[in-house]
């Protein structure tokens, strides 16, 4: 929904912001794996959407492309007045770049808040890393303590079974 006299010049603004301008005339099949998640950023952002969901667009990409990813996605927010909501494994990017924070374990929100509420109700020196641990748990079996661990596998069975009839 660009019109065709903006496209263009938007078109060459997401890749210049990605740092991908000087590239754009190659295949992209011919890109690494860092450079394919900044083009699919850049297509997002050519838009200018209202509302951008980011599910962890930094996997993959080394310091410098990240923190250029950020640059950009913070510039188009205070630019266009857009709302990123934002997934992320990485604690310290939820920390930095996010007004609030949802955290969620084995599918069930667990708490919501600022960064900065929420470490401080576990204490003064505490991290959003802790603050996860907390209610995550701190072991990586994914089972509660009495849970069942042949009804945990049933249930991995199930879900998959459910998702290879929808898909």
């Amino acid at each position: 929904d660009v019109p065709r006299r903006e496209r263009r010049a938007r078109v060459d603004d997401a890749l210049e912001a990605m740092q991908l301008l000087d590239v754009a005339d190659r295949l992209a099949k011919t890109y690494s794996g860092g450079m394919v998640r900044r083009l699919e950023l850049a297509q997002a952002l050519v838009n200018r959407p209202s509302l951008l969901i980011l599910d962890e667009p930094t996997v993959g990409l080394d310091p410098i492309a990240r923190d250029s990813v950020w640059i950009q996605v913070a510039n188009m927010q205070q630019e266009f007045g857009m709302t990123v909501l934002l997934t992320t494994h990485y604690m310290e990017e939820a920390d930095a770049l996010c007004d609030r924070v949802a955290l969620m374990d084995r599918g069930i929100l667990q708490t919501v808040g600022s960064p900065t509420d929420l470490k401080a109700a576990r204490g003064p020196s505490a991290t959003l890393e802790d603050v996860f641990r907390h209610y995550a748990g701190s072991d990586l079996t994914g089972a509660a303590a009495g849970d069942d661990d042949r009804q945990n596998l049933q249930d991995v069975r199930a879900g998959r079974r459910t998702a290879r009839r929808v898909s």
